[in-house]
């Protein structure tokens, strides 16, 4: 690859990672509206795979910091604010930046079949972002979520955590990323290859 097409493709990489972040914070912000239970839905997930696919690691893992930081900033998180900080912060973050980046490298890891590397990317998003908010509600959560479980219906907070504040939201946005990543991606590439 010549120094030319190089800087060719950093600019692409660049330009479209800054749209994919717009993009993530619109869909953060106007996809509070739309909620299974308690939280939102996390349509933000989709551009996280294209980025991953699009521009690589290092844009997939900066879209999960964003989707986080926005996550932080628009008060979805508060009612977990309320209980603990520290543990809030780590895990909205952590769960963003852990989705984007393992995204990235299953997408890496397969990229050669692109469709395959595009659906395994598509899959693992929301597993690891619904996985990483699970152990956190673990750790730092627990005993202060007890009490919403009772108040929802639920005897054991395990069984809420699992049905009550993840459930909806994580088939939602498993089968939002395996419908839309794949079709979406596979129309840049061919976009990209004309």
């Amino acid at each position: 690859m010549t120094t030319s097409e190089k800087r060719k493709t950093q600019i692409q990489s660049i330009t479209i990672g800054a749209v994919l972040t717009a993009l993530v914070i619109i869909l953060q912000l106007t996809g509070s509206f739309i909620r299974f239970g308690v939280f939102s839905v996390s349509l933000v997930l989709v551009p996280i795979v294209i980025g991953a696919a699009t521009c690589g690691v290092g844009v997939a893992t900066w879209l999960g910091l964003v989707f986080g930081a926005t996550v932080l900033l628009s008060g979805d998180a508060a009612p977990f604010m309320s209980i603990n900080i520290f543990g809030t912060v780590l895990t909205v973050l952590a769960k963003g930046m852990l989705c984007g980046l393992v995204s990235g490298l299953v997408y890496k890891a397969f990229k050669r079949k692109t469709y395959l590397a595009v659906m395994t990317s598509a899959f693992i998003c929301p597993v690891v972002n619904t996985g990483v908010f699970l152990l956190g509600c673990a750790v730092f959560f627990l005993d202060g979520i007890a009490p919403w479980g009772v108040d929802a219906g639920y005897n054991n907070v395990v069984a809420y955590m699992f049905l009550g504040l993840a459930g909806g939201n994580f088939i939602f946005e498993l089968i939002t990323n395996l419908i839309l990543g794949p079709a979406i991606v596979t129309l840049l590439k061919t976009f990209k290859r004309q």
